[in-house]
């Protein structure tokens, strides 16, 4: 069942940054100056954190995606789901354990000015 939950809030939350997403590259016809200043409010440490969050979603949602694909379509994926899932999680988390460390410095090199 929390795949499921999991895989259902995460593709909400992708679609809505892909909603904002399309409107703030919007504003660069309207306006030049109001889309360099929505850029400009992403680069602080918060929106690094969300970047964190946002890519922890992709990942899950795309790998377990795949999971259920191959549920669907591999006779004895019914059968193997919970494994299937476990698999999941164990990839998704070593995909996050590659990013997190190098979005921190991101991060930090924000806060710190660069230096």
């Amino acid at each position: 069942m929390w795949s499921w939950v999991l895989h259902r809030i995460t593709g909400v939350a992708i679609f809505f940054f892909l909603l904002v997403h399309i409107l703030d590259t919007a504003l660069i016809r309207v306006s030049p100056e109001a889309y360099n200043a929505v850029i400009g409010t992403y680069k602080n440490p918060i929106m690094g954190v969300g970047e964190i969050a946002l890519v922890g979603a992709i990942a899950y949602h795309a790998f377990n995606g795949l999971r259920i694909i191959v549920v669907d379509f591999w006779s004895k994926g019914a059968r193997y789901q919970r494994q299937l899932w476990w698999i999941v999680l164990g990839v998704w988390f070593v995909t996050m354990a590659a990013f997190v460390p190098r979005q921190f410095m991101v991060i930090m090199s924000e806060i710190t000015g660069g230096h």
